[in-house]
């Protein structure tokens, strides 16, 4: 996900900075991936499923 920052021609130095601190709230945010973790639940031996799945391709 890119995030774009438009800073126009003339713009005062305040207004950039604070395009700046904006931008990185929002990097410092990032994804929150624990709120995912061990959500996927399944039987059986998940390197048997790897090895299954990448069959697929053969």
């Amino acid at each position: 996900m890119k995030t774009v920052v438009k800073i126009k021609k003339g713009e005062s130095k305040r207004s950039i900075e604070s395009k700046l601190r904006k931008l990185n709230q929002k990097v410092k945010q990032g994804f929150p991936a624990h709120l995912f973790t061990g959500k996927i639940k399944f039987d059986g031996n998940p390197v048997e499923i790897q090895r299954n799945l990448r069959d697929e391709w053969e």
